[in-house]
């Protein structure tokens, strides 16, 4: 297996799946702007889809796959049973979860959006829409199972494209709205949990070639399953750390106006840099890594422990600048139209810069939980991950009332590089950490890769000015040639210093 084109793969499509997002969001811009129903669709969907990150992006993974591989190197009847007995319960609980928030929706939507209770319409509507969405959950959830199976398969094509189908039925959702006059973010409500459905029958269609699943409800479950169901709270607690952020950053910001829809924004561009940079290696390293440690195989565990941080940062640290030196321009190019102020572009711009700061952070908590999930050792990442949480709450709370609803983006980017050290301190104390001696070298070659990448999207800004104006028809397209160019320009720098080449990055 190669790391580099495993992880193209898994990023073409994920990058399709984003693309087709931002392309839903332009339309929630213009349509809804940031207003009481864009909040209250925001926090109705914040929770499900916190979930599907959760799940979807190697949260259930990170528990599930070590276990399965274990089972099925040792025979297919037993990785088979071992699969049956995980789906049959993690259905069942989540039928249980979906129903009791049904029940409770009003105490939940309280949870989530304290604030909006000062604003009863508001309030009401964001009850209305988390019923109608949080079916989706089920649904999303029991695909994330079978996506660990193909994911398993070395197959990361069809869990990746996966999440298209919500995007796209989101986005018919709302022209089938605006050309037959329905409410909008009610019908974005309605095609949140339609989508659901379809995503699992796509992956129960594509999975059917490596497993077909047997549905058994037992009383007595094998001590493997019982193990997995063990270490997958903390696996979800650990791995979904920035989804745990983000939902904290949703309750304290609903005490500012519009803020949720800002914060909401902001996470859809900044989360784009973070699925390629973070989730793609991480979730592409750690059916293999699993499989090494399985097999005692520490030079080919040390050689993918190398190559995930390398190429992690290879793709974070550019993307984090990125972001820094353009956000403004970025909001604006992406969602400057409509309802959508220059004012929500400035404050949407804000979020955006500070989350920046913080991508290659969460990008390498992405792949040193690895070092330690592969290990089926769920109980430090979730140690560290709570110290992660804490220290943003803290960080939030105390200067909300003097700095405002942007202390939540620096607050999240301050504790995941806290989050980094306490991992590379415990991987370190441990003896976990097998890197490679070429691993500093290269980092530094990508450091300078990207400072150069800098100097010429700064020069490009500034001169191209006039045609990335929010009055400017064309801004978007502008926006994009400017950032393939720098873009290419830093790939070829990288592989004219050696470090992005196919060969580097074979697992073998």
């Amino acid at each position: 297996m190669n790391l580099l084109s495993s992880t193209y793969v898994f990023s073409f499509f994920t990058l399709l799946s984003r693309v087709l997002g931002y392309l839903r969001d332009i339309l929630i811009a213009i349509f809804l702007g940031a207003s009481i129903f864009a909040d209250a669709f925001f926090v109705a969907f914040r929770l499900p889809n916190t979930f599907r990150r959760l799940f979807a992006e190697g949260t259930f993974n990170a528990a599930f796959i070590p276990s399965y591989v274990s089972e099925k190197t040792k025979s297919q009847k037993r990785g088979k049973k071992f699969a049956d007995e995980s789906l049959s319960i993690l259905i069942l609980i989540l039928f249980f979860i979906v129903l009791l928030v049904e029940i409770f929706t009003p105490y939940l939507v309280y949870l989530i959006a304290p604030g909006f209770l000062e604003n009863t319409e508001k309030f009401n509507l964001a009850i209305e829409f988390t019923r109608i969405t949080f079916p989706f959950l089920l649904f999303v959830s029991i695909s994330s199972f079978f996506s660990g199976i193909l994911n398993s398969n070395n197959k990361f094509a069809a869990a990746a494209a996966a999440p298209i189908i919500l995007n796209v039925i989101l986005i018919l959702s709302l022209l089938t709205s605006y050309f037959f006059g329905l409410n909008f973010a009610k019908q974005l409500s309605y095609g949140v949990t339609l989508a659901g459905i379809i995503q699992l029958i796509f992956l129960i269609f594509v999975t059917k070639k490596y497993y077909r699943p047997s549905i058994e409800f037992k009383t007595k479950l094998s001590s493997k399953v019982k193990f997995f169901f063990k270490k997958l709270l903390p696996s979800i607690l650990s791995s979904g750390v920035m989804q745990i952020n983000i939902l904290v950053g949703t309750i304290i910001a609903s005490f500012e106006a519009s803020a949720v829809s800002y914060l909401y924004y902001a996470d859809r561009i900044y989360q784009i840099n973070l699925a390629i940079a973070g989730i793609a290696v991480g979730t592409v390293s750690l059916p293999v890594l699993s499989k090494a440690f399985k097999q005692k195989n520490f030079l080919k565990i040390s050689n993918i422990q190398s190559r995930s941080i390398e190429l992690s940062l290879l793709l974070s640290i550019p993307a984090s600048l990125g972001l820094i030196i353009a956000s403004k321009e970025i909001v604006n190019a992406l969602f400057g139209y409509g309802s959508f102020t220059i004012e929500n572009i400035n404050m949407t711009a804000s979020a955006l810069k500070y989350f920046g700061y913080g991508i290659p952070a969460f990008a390498l908590i992405k792949i040193l939980s690895n070092f330690f999930f592969a290990r089926n050792n769920t109980k430090t990442p979730f140690y560290i991950s709570t110290l992660i949480v804490l220290l943003n709450i803290l960080i939030s709370i105390t200067f909300f009332n003097k700095v405002g609803f942007i202390i939540i983006p620096i607050a999240t980017s301050i504790s995941a590089w806290v989050g980094v050290i306490a991992y590379v301190y415990l991987l370190n104390e441990k003896n976990f950490l097998l890197l490679k001696n070429y691993l500093p070298r290269n980092i530094l070659k990508i450091i300078l890769s990207t400072v150069f990448m800098s100097f010429l999207l700064i020069f490009a800004l500034d001169h191209y000015a006039d045609y990335l104006d929010y009055n400017y028809k064309y801004k978007s397209v502008y926006l994009l040639i400017i950032v393939g160019f720098v873009g290419s320009i830093y790939l070829v720098s990288c592989y004219l210093t050696g470090i992005l080449k196919t060969k580097n990055f074979k697992t073998n």
